[in-house]
């Protein structure tokens, strides 16, 4: 005895295709997504930071920054703080002042966790401002103040700027992990997103 086999009717038919519409919707991302870390894409643009591949850790290295008074830098700090060095190129100018404030600007909006980021300047001080014990201040405001060092055995030159006037930058973690590098010609705006993300 055979069963019949009854038509489905055109309303139900449309509500399984609308169904199967929307499932799809919702899962293209995340195939795509799949797809892209599969494929090793990572995304980069002007405004964030770019990895650091291989990931490095420059207090395992005892990655050596000298300071005025012949100290090493310490890259794990007594309270968790990140670091974001500056690579100015060999002479830090009127570019390279105004690229050292914005920075030290992005601090400042971090409010109450802005002493969680410490400004270190890996360069001679610039002309402009004053130096008192080692840290660079280039005018009154006491937020914009950089602590000056050397990159000892010149291990950081590959992240350096090459353009005089330009500033390239790197943010360390509490630890001592460099997070992100940020190539000359970065946009302050976005690093002051990124210090938001990850200073809180």
């Amino acid at each position: 005895m055979s069963q019949t086999q009854h038509p489905v009717p055109p309303a139900q038919r449309a509500g399984r295709l609308k169904l199967l519409l929307i499932m799809a919707i919702f899962a293209a991302p995340i195939v795509a997504a799949g797809l892209l870390t599969v494929g090793g894409y990572q995304p980069s643009g002007k405004g964030n930071g770019l990895p650091i591949n291989p990931q490095r850790n420059f207090a395992q290295e005892a990655l050596r920054v000298q300071l005025p008074d012949g100290k090493d830098w310490a890259w794990r700090a007594d309270e968790p703080k990140l670091t974001l060095v500056a690579l100015p190129a060999a002479d830090c100018a009127a570019a390279c002042v105004e690229t050292l404030n914005k920075i030290a600007a992005a601090r400042v909006t971090l409010n109450r966790n802005a002493p969680r980021l410490r400004l270190l300047l890996l360069s001679a001080a610039p002309a402009v401002g004053k130096v008192e014990q080692g840290v660079w201040q280039p005018d009154t405001n006491a937020d914009f103040r950089w602590q000056l060092g050397s990159d000892a055995d010149g291990k950081l030159a590959q992240w350096r700027a090459a353009t005089p006037g330009g500033v390239a930058a790197l943010l360390v973690e509490s630890n001592g992990t460099a997070l992100a590098h940020y190539p000359e010609g970065f946009d302050p705006t976005g690093l002051r997103k990124d210090l938001q993300k990850v200073i809180r």
